[in-house]
């Protein structure tokens, strides 16, 4: 469809998670220019782009390059910027206190991945509860492996502790409770007795969590509050038994304190899909470790959630871009600044934020 001189715009670099999946969703629409730019082409280039811009479709943190994370000064660089997203869940590589002083919205892509990741997550639960990194890396290098020293315990009836119960911890805990039977317990300060209830478990506090669960799974975002939340002092409080997931986001655990904890069987064992530096390295303190499964941070990018964030995505840039409330506004403080913004940048205002 041919762009109309006056269409709103947007930028992305490289890949859109599934590009086509994107693009398809603009195919018809002609009030809004999609423009893909390459970290490869002339800086002067892409802050010419980025300088015309009204949103931002910003890439994972792993591939995202220097100097395209959305900060203060890449807000001096875009002064028609209207709103940021996220590839998918996470926002932690956005600076969102620089973008809401500014006005400028920051969405995500939350629950569009949810079945992705509580997937690897179980996947990972399994895993290590049934010793198979273990019998795998052991029959690769030995003969007559001694299958009893690989006895390992089911999830079966067992208690699974969910830190953050939200759309992703929410769907692994239905997937615990239907295929496992197993009891659900949550820590989620931000949620009431009811909310926990209603998405299947019983809130708990945190230490109580820590010394009555079984398995534990992790999908809080970071911040600082759950910056190093997990250390040598939250293992030594969990069973000796414990089965510790985390597919959240790296920095909420301490890596060498895990790797202690590991080393010394204070716990059965990890299953890790995040890290502090991403993307790590096989120097990694985890990584000489057999009581751990690590993955290189994939547990939401598979063929379908890639799909799904990518759709995501390009409808809520359009109900953005046409004055729509974002249906997974991350900064919901900015918007009477936003409407400001909007409409001094655009020509016209914005509809009224609700939470219904």
């Amino acid at each position: 469809m041919p762009v109309k001189d006056n269409a709103k715009r947007l930028v992305f670099f490289e890949d859109w998670m599934d590009t086509s999946a994107a693009m398809k969703v603009f195919e018809t629409v002609e009030d809004i220019q999609v423009q893909k730019l390459h970290y490869d082409a002339r800086t002067e280039e892409n802050y010419a782009a980025m300088s015309r811009t009204h949103g931002y479709q910003v890439q994972p943190r792993t591939e995202l390059q220097i100097p395209w994370f959305p900060n203060s000064d890449l807000i001096e660089r875009a002064p028609n910027l209207v709103a940021v997203s996220s590839a998918g869940a996470g926002f932690d590589y956005i600076d969102v206190a620089a973008l809401t002083r500014a006005g400028i919205a920051v969405v995500n892509q939350t629950g569009t991945n949810k079945e992705s990741v509580a997937e690897h997550a179980l996947g990972m639960m399994l895993t290590v509860s049934k010793k198979m990194i273990q019998a795998d890396r052991r029959i690769r290098r030995e003969h007559n492996v001694d299958r009893w020293e690989l006895i390992g315990t089911e999830m079966l009836g067992k208690k699974l502790g969910v830190v953050g119960i939200g759309q992703i911890g929410s769907r692994t805990a239905e997937l615990c409770k239907l295929a496992f039977k197993m009891d659900i317990i949550a820590y989620d300060p931000y949620l009431t007795e009811e909310e926990i209830n209603q998405r299947g478990a019983k809130k708990v506090d945190f230490s109580t969590l820590l010394a009555e669960s079984d398995f534990i799974t992790v999908h809080c975002p970071r911040t600082d509050e759950t910056l190093g939340m997990f250390g040598a002092k939250e293992f030594k409080a969990m069973k000796k038994d414990a089965v510790f997931v985390i597919t959240a986001r790296g920095g909420i655990v301490n890596e060498p304190e895990l790797a202690s904890a590991l080393a010394s069987n204070d716990i059965l064992g990890a299953g890790v899909d995040v890290f502090w530096e991403e993307p790590t390295s096989p120097d990694n303190c985890l990584m000489g470790l057999d009581n751990i499964l690590v993955t290189p941070h994939h547990a939401g990018i598979t063929i379908e959630a890639n799909k799904n964030m990518a759709v995501g995505a390009a409808e809520q840039w359009i109900t953005l871009l046409r004055g729509g409330v974002p249906p997974r506004l991350v900064n919901p403080d900015v918007w009477p600044d936003y409407q400001d913004r909007f409409e001094g940048i655009m020509g016209f205002r914005p509809s009224d934020y609700s939470k219904n």
